[in-house]
């Protein structure tokens, strides 16, 4: 085991040349770009060796040289972010209902238009009905190990993964990271057996056209692969957690939960600003706790349901939402705690880069107490003098500062 002061990004390059990748295929899109930059560096090099590096001409090029990769026996890796996703969304979905155990960074960033280049999960989340298993990681180290665990679970379950990690709060931040030995990788990640590729020796169809009279059930399969994913990533964890000692990965993870009077429900680099005030709002008498969930797809229901136990109140603070719905994260956690008497309630923080500080968490955690969160899903960062300026002219709406509810936006449209 070795420690290092580097940036996110190099640590992640690093994870995954420890894992030898057969072809990395590269896009440079922000803030994914120094991973893949890193990669080529190490290929270029001779640190990373039989590993065909590709720079491709867009991330639709990447995710189908990605595919045809994976299904030629090669153990996969690309990266991208924001518009990037986008662009590969026809190959996403390809992908996973060919079961190609492909490895994908997700530098999570905000979607346009307006242009935003900031961190927020509404790329990640646009492509939750994929069927790619979706992991969210809270630290560099987090980070770091989730990527060698993704390719033993995708390649045990049969579905590729999104390893998400928040852009530039993460991947451009400088941490004191461990890293396993090439010794320690190798004796937790095998060399890759692919279970179906393209070869002559064994002519197959792969993606060949699947008709109303079977497509339901490959559907059926691509699930049960999803169910089999829970136990997967709970196994997998253990296992890389027994070798390296490190706390990494895992459907879910709780902090100071056993006594909350109120839980909070977070995915990625906040869950780090929220530990700090918690701890902080301990020392003043105000019982909360974190679960930060590091698995979003498949989604933990049992896990959670256990996690927040007998709780009555829970927030989620979600840096995204479904645009003429209300939050992603809250209505999963409300299936998690059906037949119970728990408040399930959705706190939108943090888009487009919005930093997330103690206040705002202190502020989420004092409102949602004193029974200000009226509605399932309430705007709680948001600035009413900005609202103000562009609703000012004929429109007769003036919003009023401090958190605004769903029931608000709703009135200010009658």
């Amino acid at each position: 085991m070795s420690t290092e002061q580097i940036e996110g990004s190099l640590g992640v390059a690093k994870a995954v040349a420890l894992c030898h990748p057969g072809v990395v295929c590269a896009y440079p899109i922000s803030p994914q770009t120094h991973i893949v930059e890193n990669l080529g560096k190490f290929v270029k090099g001779g640190a990373l060796k039989n590993c065909d590096y590709l720079n491709v001409e867009s991330e639709f090029a990447a995710i189908s040289v990605s595919i045809g990769s994976s299904a030629g026996g090669l153990r996969t890796y690309t990266a991208t972010a924001s518009q990037g996703l986008l662009f590969m969304t026809e190959g996403i979905y390809n992908a996973s209902g060919l079961g190609l155990p492909i490895v994908m960074t997700v530098a999570s960033r905000a979607i346009g238009g307006p242009i935003n280049i900031w961190n927020d999960h509404s790329d990640s989340l646009s492509q939750r009905d994929s069927g790619w298993l979706q992991l969210f990681c809270e630290s560099n180290q987090d980070a770091l190990d989730t990527h060698i665990m993704a390719f033993k679970i995708a390649e045990t379950v049969g579905l590729p993964v999104m390893v998400c990690m928040d852009g530039f709060v993460l991947t451009h931040a400088f941490e004191r990271l461990e890293l396993p030995t090439q010794e320690q990788v190798d004796a937790f990640l095998p060399e890759y057996e692919p279970r179906e590729y393209l070869t002559p020796k064994d002519p197959v169809s792969l993606g060949s056209m699947v008709g109303p009279e079977a497509f339901t059930e490959v559907r059926f399969l691509q699930q049960r692969k999803m169910a089999k994913a829970v136990h997967v990533i709970e196994s997998v964890t253990e296992e890389y957690r027994k070798i390296t000692g490190h706390h990494s990965g895992g459907l879910l993870d709780c902090y100071k939960c056993d006594d909350a009077d109120i839980k909070l429900i977070i995915m990625g680099s906040t869950v780090g600003t929220a530990k700090d005030e918690v701890d902080r709002m301990r020392k003043a008498g105000i019982k909360v706790g974190i679960i930060s969930l590091k698995a979003f797809r498949p989604f933990p229901y049992e896990a959670l349901r256990k996690a927040i136990g007998d709780t009555k109140l829970v927030v989620c603070v979600e840096r995204a939402f479904s645009f003429g719905g209300r939050g992603i994260i809250c209505p999963e956690v409300k299936r998690a705690m059906e037949g119970t008497s728990c408040e399930v309630k959705t706190a939108i923080a943090g888009l487009g880069g919005r930093a997330i500080f103690g206040t705002t968490i202190n502020g989420i955690v004092k409102a949602a107490l004193d029974g200000k969160f009226k509605d399932e899903m309430t705007w709680f960062d948001i600035d009413s003098r900005v609202l103000n300026s562009y609703t000012k002219d004929g429109e007769g709406v003036t919003f009023p500062e401090g958190p605004l509810s769903d029931s608000q936006l709703k009135a200010s449209v009658n």
